[in-house]
């Protein structure tokens, strides 16, 4: 997962096996393998003789019915765990934008506009595949394609980037952070059908008592994690996805040292919060999510949303990106960061059309068809695949080209800059 800029683990409590453990848990590669495996465990069940025990575990519900929260494990997994995800999201927008790559909007402006070139394409080509296959009734899937995976991408990138410049890891995580943020909007936007008023203003509310109690001079857990839940069962009970409450609650956090503390509160909770996204929120999520019936589940590939998310994923993906940055640097002032060419976005564009967890939640909320839901989910957990394999090829074919001193072509000779799986 993305750590905040300049954050770096105590060196008084490093050694100890605890927070070892945990820097080994929330690394670019445990997290994105740990997403896989479960994401592969959850696929093999479904399609395994003991499928009707996963499509009965999944089925379970549990909570209270008078708060309307008697959901399924699948549905608590999907609106509850992943809300921590997306908490975690909004602490690092914050982060970013008020002290970290996203506040120079100069230095930021062209991972922004690959972004919306990476968003606007693929939604472009899907719309575009499913109407040429006469099939208008899936278009509310337009949104399918639009997502990256920072977890999963960023993993294939400390694996198979070493000896690219670091840069290209920021410009990446720029990139993806934007991506989610839209991402975040098209949901709250596009997939909230009806809307309790009533509920959303309390939610509201709830959110900014959590916002006051998050900037006391000190942090009170037991004050700031019933608040959290409150805000979250509200805005479940809006309508709205209840994700959004755990992004607003991340924006909430301070982005900057207050009282005297020697570090800003978003990474003293994204100390605390990461290790539960990574090691408990994403894998379960994926290990509920990626669990589509294949084998005896009926001839999924052949529904017209397989093709359309998997082009506009792995190629509208690499073509907005690149086909924007193209555009931007050379019809504008605005130039790429130190060390970095167009020819190394080629594998930044691959892994942008890993979709994965975002895209498999918008999968869950655009259809309500029972054979286009698993169509849609094989669809992203198929594309992300390629995408992952051609972002890793390209990545060591970037690393052995020989680079140039001015490899953003600005006029001016590249800073020397350190190289990803380099030692600080």
């Amino acid at each position: 997962m993305l750590q905040p800029k300049g954050h770096s683990v105590n060196h008084t409590t490093a050694r100890t096996p605890f927070s070892r453990f945990i820097a080994w848990l929330t690394g670019d590669v445990t997290s994105g393998v740990l997403m896989i495996a479960a994401a592969l465990l959850g696929l093999a069940w479904a399609n395994s003789p003991w499928r009707d025990t996963y499509a009965a575990m999944t089925a379970i519900t549990i909570g209270p019915e008078a708060l309307h929260l008697n959901l399924s494990l699948g549905t608590w997994a999907a609106d509850g765990l992943l809300a921590i995800f997306f908490f975690v999201v909004g602490v690092e927008l914050k982060q970013e934008i008020v002290a970290g790559s996203l506040r120079n909007l100069r230095e930021a402006a062209v991972p922004v506009l690959a972004a919306v070139g990476g968003m606007l394409v693929p939604a472009l080509i899907y719309v575009g595949m499913v109407l040429a296959q006469g099939a208008p009734e899936t278009l509310h899937g337009w949104a399918i394609p639009t997502a990256t995976d920072i977890a999963f991408a960023v993993a294939v990138l400390a694996i198979f980037g070493r000896g690219l410049p670091v840069g290209l890891r920021v410009f990446l995580l720029t990139l993806a952070v934007v991506d989610d943020l839209l991402a975040i909007i098209v949901i709250a936007v596009f997939y909230t059908s009806t809307i309790n008023l009533l509920a959303l203003l309390g939610a509201l509310i709830v959110i900014a008592l959590f916002a006051f109690a998050v900037r006391a001079k000190r942090m009170r857990w037991w004050i700031l994690v019933p608040l959290a839940l409150v805000a979250w069962v509200l805005m479940h009970s809006s309508g709205v996805h209840a994700t959004i409450a755990g992004v607003l609650l991340g924006f909430c956090i301070p982005a900057k040292a207050l009282h005297g503390e020697a570090s800003a509160r978003t990474h003293t909770v994204a100390d605390v919060v990461n290790p539960v996204s990574a090691g408990i929120a994403l894998p379960v999520f994926a290990f509920f999510a990626a669990g589509v019936t294949i084998i005896g589940g009926g001839d999924v590939f052949a529904e017209p949303v397989v093709a359309a998310i998997v082009l506009a994923l792995v190629a509208g993906k690499l073509i907005g990106v690149l086909g924007m940055t193209a555009l931007v640097t050379k019809l504008t002032p605005l130039r790429l960061p130190d060390g970095i060419g167009i020819r190394d976005l080629l594998p930044i564009g691959f892994l942008t059309g890993i979709g994965f967890t975002v895209s498999l939640l918008i999968a869950e909320l655009s259809f309500d068809d029972p054979q286009l839901t698993p169509a849609a989910k094989v669809a992203v957990l198929l594309a992300s695949f390629i995408a992952a394999v051609l972002g890793a090829i390209s990545l060591r074919w970037d690393a052995r080209k020989l680079r140039r001193r001015d490899m953003n072509d600005d006029g001016v000779d590249d800073l020397p800059s350190k190289n990803i799986g380099e030692r600080p």
